[in-house]
């Protein structure tokens, strides 16, 4: 038997999702590598931490244009030797289905969060039930708490120590970003179903981001600045994501979007009211203009050389119009 490979992603759905398939997995005493990644760089980490013979397991990583041909080629290639399980709850890719993808176990749903239907389909394999709560703490994570299974499942718990569990997760994790090392030990923690407050560095981390969340509302409403229909920030001293939604209240405007700079690359999150489908605005976008970019319809990111970003914005207000209209 080939070793098992888990590459998520670092934000808390995506680190509940490996959890639940590292618990599962040590039930059968298998100690799994994990890995985060993210859609630009899938194909890269997908050649850089799989060999052929491993098994493999990918959560809550959407599927870019960019790429998308050479993580086809990958996994095509690693599905003939070991086994592949892709779980993800991200629109996919405009004119491509995800179960093109021949010999892998596919789990696609928009219906909910990466976390729940990774707790699901791993119920049906007998997985305990008492990790339905890390699983919760995912989708509470995600703003995906108000699906059927959520409601359900909460009621098994008590719902005040499940949010507080969750607000420590998240915060902590937020508090990380690029801390790999950390978060695989999160994982690891969440894989024995252990408490995410019963960490001291994890809850210290969540009092301390909460704190600088609060300095980044204060400054976004200062620094805010407006183009068209969009309302946006460069370089915040804390989440982009966080940073974009008050963007998009302070500013007004019912897109919010916030960049920070590496290199000659932003890398950016965009926030948006009902009614405005970013997903596909981004992915038709970064099709024009090279670069990457996806998500859901209301949250979603994007990567692009920084000396687009004048035509990035006006294609964007384009589209938002297009939908006002």
């Amino acid at each position: 038997m080939g070793r098992w490979v888990l590459l998520v992603h670092g934000d808390s759905d995506g680190v509940c999702s490996g959890a639940l398939m590292y618990g599962f997995l040590r039930r059968k005493n298998i100690e799994p590598q994990v890995y985060f990644t993210h859609p630009a760089d899938l194909a890269k980490d997908l050649r850089e931490f799989t060999r052929n013979g491993d098994n493999i397991f990918i959560a809550d990583i959407a599927l870019s244009e960019t790429n998308l041909e050479e993580i086809v080629e990958v996994l095509r290639e690693r599905s003939r030797y070991g086994e592949v399980i892709y779980i993800d709850h991200h629109p996919e890719p405009l004119e491509f289905k995800p179960g093109e993808i021949p010999h892998t176990v596919l789990v696609h749903d928009l219906c909910c969060s990466a976390s729940e239907l990774t707790f699901r389909f791993l119920e049906e394999q007998g997985f305990d039930q008492d990790y339905s709560r890390v699983a919760l703490y995912g989708a509470i994570g995600d703003y995906v708490d108000e699906t059927p299974w959520v409601k359900k499942v909460i009621e098994d718990w008590d719902k005040r120590a499940i949010y507080y569990e969750a607000g420590v997760l998240i915060q902590g994790l937020e508090g990380s970003r690029r801390e790999y090392d950390f978060k695989r030990r999160v994982v690891v923690l969440l894989g024995r179903n252990d408490l995410p407050s019963n960490d001291p560095e994890l809850l210290l981390r969540a009092v301390v981001q909460s704190r600088r969340d609060e300095e980044l509302r204060l400054w976004v409403r200062e620094n805010v600045q407006v183009y068209g229909e969009v309302a946006f920030v460069s370089n915040p001293h804390g989440s982009v994501g966080r940073a974009a939604t008050y963007a998009r209240v302070y500013g007004g405007k019912p897109v919010g979007l916030a960049y920070e700079r590496r290199n000659n690359k932003l890398v950016m999150s965009l926030r948006a009211v009902k009614g405005i489908d970013l997903n596909t605005i981004l992915r038709r976008i970064t099709r024009e203009i090279g670069g990457s970019g996806g998500g859901h319809a209301s949250a979603a990111g994007a990567r692009i050389e920084a000396s687009k970003f004048e035509i990035f914005l006006e294609l964007l207000n384009r589209y938002i119009l297009s939908y006002k209209g």
